[in-house]
């Protein structure tokens, strides 16, 4: 590989590091500091949901994976911009991609983001589902915490038919296997995977 390959992708790699940097901007509208959300911990646990997501939609759990790690990577020189940011800001994506990925010997990670905008494959729509479950989680995580506001972005107050009324995300799902997995993830509590876990004494 040449010298200036090599250059790009250690440049690229840098530039992924700096996703632990990036807080995630809901934290505006939850009315919380989180430190410990930041695009590459969001970014982690959706690559891990979509890769159980793959097998569960018998896609290719490779790709999807590598889909998922990639889905929010412009974020690092747009920055991340929550729903309201959104009504105000342009972003020029294509842009961003090409900058980030253009350089790299490697055609396939370009290829993947554009088939993830697309959102036209089944891998595309396992990442999205992904990239909406772990939203959910999160929201169960701090309701469960007492964050009213997270609780109103996890519950819509309109819905009267269940407890938990209409959530967004649930709504925006396209994967029967996410849609399951989300209707569970809204009565689960968040702390449940330690309960029988637990001692008090060193083995």
């Amino acid at each position: 590989m040449k010298s200036e390959e090599l250059s790009s992708i250690a440049n690229f790699l840098f530039e992924v590091g700096t996703m632990r940097k990036l807080l995630r901007m809901h934290r505006q509208t939850l009315l919380t500091d989180d430190l410990s959300d930041n695009i590459s911990s969001h970014s982690y646990r959706v690559a891990i949901i979509a890769w159980i997501l793959a097998y569960q939609e018998k896609v290719d759990p490779s790709k999807v994976l590598m889909m998922a790690l990639l889905h929010d990577l412009k974020e690092v020189r747009s920055g991340d911009h929550n729903w309201v940011h959104k009504k105000y800001v342009k972003i020029f994506e294509d842009e961003i991609t090409e900058d980030q990925l253009g350089p790299l010997p490697h055609g396939e990670l370009k290829e993947m983001v554009a088939e993830y905008e697309k959102r036209e494959s089944k891998e595309s729509h396992v990442v999205k589902d992904a990239d909406l479950l772990d939203e959910m989680l999160l929201l169960r995580e701090y309701e469960w915490q007492g964050n009213h506001e997270a609780r109103k972005w996890l519950h819509d107050k309109k819905g009267q038919e269940s407890p938990y009324g209409d959530n967004m995300q649930l709504k925006m799902l396209k994967t029967e296997s996410a849609k399951e997995l989300g209707k569970i993830i809204l009565e689960a509590c968040p702390s449940d995977w330690w309960e029988n876990v637990w001692t008090p004494k060193n083995r």
